[in-house]
């Protein structure tokens, strides 16, 4: 059990840690606001792309990936989001937040702290995983996300809803082209290597430094950031749906989709677990609240979950990366 202790505080802590650092440097007046809104969006259009890129372009080939330990990935996320549409209309009549609440549902931070923590536990076949993964389930969390903000939305805005300006706003969503090149890129290799051609990417030498580079700054500065953003406001108006919203994002959908993928998958290793930990039990992500006011859902209740699950999920993930450790699968 100690053992286990340590692995998941190895793993886990130092995520917390630089998070808990980017709040106390904006609280000390060294993070402003407007250099925080400027980190976001460096780190959605520049820094993660390009992270995603790399991690699917590390791949070692197309061969080597588990088609059944993607394949869950995605079958399970889309079911959360089936499952998840009753459940919140049943428990809310305002559309606007029956929208930020089924988008917590499944919409997990994969990208700013699930590919790290899979990273952290499983080094680069962590990475490995976590960066294939990534490649199906951020464009998948994006589609459904416009999915339910263009059905789940106040109806004061319903029509201002352009579905072509949607469509478009997917294609270039920075998160999928990057994951989209990292396939296409790696694509292009493997027929090099068919053709028996010896020239690669890491052969631009000059080129995939920097690329490595921006890449290594990504986490941590991402984590600055999104600690940065937190606000504590109390909202006493929206207290049920935060604690009910909390409560299916980092217990109940962690558990399922756990217990799913480890009856579920075969053959499946400890770094493709990672990668679930990475899908099912991160926090909600930061950039639901930023979809939410721009498609007329509750933009207040979608920032307050991204800001409860990060703080709860410090606790959850810990205990889940702890009992996967006991039983064996880390």
């Amino acid at each position: 059990m100690i053992d286990a202790l340590l692995f998941s505080a190895n793993a886990v802590l130092p995520i917390i840690i630089v998070i808990a650092l980017g709040y106390v440097l904006k609280r000390i007046g060294m993070l402003t606001k407007p250099f925080l809104d400027v980190g976001n969006k460096l780190t959605f259009r520049v820094l993660i792309p390009t992270m995603l890129f790399l991690n699917v372009y590390n791949i070692s080939s197309f061969s080597e990936i588990n088609f059944w330990f993607v394949l869950y990935g995605i079958a399970a996320v889309i079911v959360i989001f089936l499952v998840g549409i009753p459940i919140y209309c049943a428990f809310t009549k305002d559309p606007g937040k029956r929208g930020a609440l089924i988008q917590s549902m499944f919409r997990s931070n994969y990208a700013i702290i699930g590919i790290p923590l899979a990273e952290s536990l499983f080094g680069g076949k962590g990475a490995a995983a976590a960066g294939v993964m990534s490649a199906f389930c951020v464009p998948l969390f994006n589609i459904l996300a416009v999915i339910t903000l263009t059905i789940f939305n106040n109806s004061s805005t319903k029509s201002k809803v352009s579905v072509k300006k949607i469509l478009l706003g997917i294609v270039k969503n920075p998160l999928i082209i990057g994951t989209v090149a990292g396939l296409a890129v790696l694509g292009i290799r493997e027929l090099f290597v068919m053709w028996g051609i010896g020239f690669r990417l890491r052969d631009i030498e000059f080129l995939y430094t920097s690329m490595n580079n921006v890449k290594n700054i990504c986490t941590p500065f991402a984590l600055i950031i999104l600690g940065g953003k937190f606000e504590f406001s109390a909202v006493g108006r929206l207290k049920k749906e935060i604690i009910f919203g909390t409560f299916m994002r980092v217990a109940a959908v962690p558990v399922v989709g756990l217990l799913g993928a480890y009856f579920l998958v075969p053959d499946v290793a400890g770094e493709h677990f990672a990668t679930y930990v990475g899908v099912f039990a991160t926090p909600v992500a930061v950039s639901s609240a930023i979809m939410a006011k721009e498609m007329g859902s509750d933009d207040e209740l979608a920032g307050q979950l991204v800001v409860w699950t990060s703080l709860v999920s410090a606790i959850t993930i810990f205990i889940y990366v702890t009992v996967l450790r006991s039983i064996g699968i880390f």
